[in-house]
């Protein structure tokens, strides 16, 4: 029996709950999940590759089918190379739904064999981003509420040496 497998790329930078909850959510859909660390050099991230495979290896451990790997290149090459047929994307307002639809159509044009299929987070998880979770940690807010103990310890030493605006 063929396995249904997918991936869900991103920067994770950092991982946050809302992640998790796609991941719990797309397990249900699948027989297995590759979360894949896109490394984006448009992007200038906080974590290194290594840094959020480990947090993310850290925060998947309950999820026996759940796999992670860091790549660098086009998703759709990552997908082909370990047989998953779906890419999932998580979408949370019609600002995300512009970007991602783009992605996805031209994935489908790179390889036609790869779909993207869009899940919702949790209403408690909806408005969550990385980047809003960088922003609370630097002004040395809590954050524990939004990452896992190990992401929320380390935002807190990567910030704690630096003076907040």
């Amino acid at each position: 029996m063929k396995r249904r497998r997918a991936i869900y790329p991103g920067s994770f930078d950092p991982v946050t709950f809302g992640h998790l909850d796609l991941v719990r959510r797309a397990l249900q859909l699948f027989d297995e999940i590759w979360v894949v660390v896109a490394s984006n050099p448009s992007k200038d991230t906080l974590f290194t590759a290594q840094e959020r495979v480990a947090f993310l290896k850290n925060a998947v451990k309950p999820y026996p089918r759940v796999k992670v790997a860091s790549w660098q290149g086009l998703t759709v090459d990552f997908a082909v190379k370990n047989g998953a047929t779906t890419i999932v994307r998580g979408l949370r307002a019609t600002s995300d739904f512009d970007y991602e639809f783009q992605m996805a159509l031209t994935n489908r044009k790179l390889a036609p064999e790869i779909d993207t299929v869009f899940l919702m987070p949790s209403e408690s998880h909806f408005y969550l981003s990385s980047r809003l979770i960088k922003e609370i940690a630097k002004l040395r807010g809590d954050v524990s509420l939004y990452v896992p103990k190990p992401v929320a310890m380390k935002l807190r030493e990567k910030f704690s040496d630096r003076k907040s605006f």
